[in-house]
């Protein structure tokens, strides 16, 4: 398990996949806004990747989030769009909405960093989130993120077109927090 302040991520197990799917998936205005596709129900049982993982997929890494004191489920992170020889990917999370506003998105995005970096030696990583998307700026920048521009109306979202703002990080820039790992 990675772990980073408050978190681990682990793998996820079977029995995270219903409440992923209930507090995450089924809210459609949370899956809309964090999707970048239109939200659609998904079947219980289906093997859906964005729950079920594809244990061959060298470029999709999914985590789940889980509170180190108890080891409660707190949401989800992937590292997506690995590319091997440019060294770069980007990265995700979702926090249950019980776990948003607890510190946990900066410690999630810390330990995706770690795992980046350090296990798999990438040279950069990248965020794209909405331009409204207060939290998840917050917890990019204090880990070090930079914001690097604005794709204007890129997103469709519920009825209107949003902004979305782009962050990265290198490597050479990234500066670890030693506690927890």
């Amino acid at each position: 398990m990675l772990r980073s302040g408050k978190v681990g991520l682990r793998a996820r197990h079977e029995d995270d996949i219903p409440t992923l799917r209930t507090e995450l998936y089924d809210d459609v205005v949370n899956a809309a806004r964090s999707e970048g596709r239109p939200w659609r129900p998904i079947t219980p049982g289906s093997k859906d990747p964005r729950l079920v993982v594809d244990d061959k997929d060298e470029g999709h890494v999914p985590f789940s989030v889980v509170e180190l004191d108890g080891g409660t489920l707190v949401g989800t992170a992937v590292l997506w769009g690995i590319d091997t020889h440019n060294r770069t990917a980007h990265l995700g999370l979702g926090l249950l909405p019980s776990a948003r506003g607890k510190g946990y998105g900066t410690d999630t995005v810390a330990a995706l960093c770690h795992y980046g970096f350090v296990v798999r030696g990438l040279h950069r990583l990248q965020i794209e989130t909405l331009s409204d998307n207060a939290a998840m700026l917050r917890s990019a920048e204090r880990n070090g993120f930079v914001r690097e521009g604005v794709l204007r109306s890129s997103a469709w979202v519920m009825g209107e077109f949003l902004d979305e703002v782009l962050l990265g990080l290198l490597a050479a820039d990234w500066k670890p927090h030693s506690k927890n790992r």
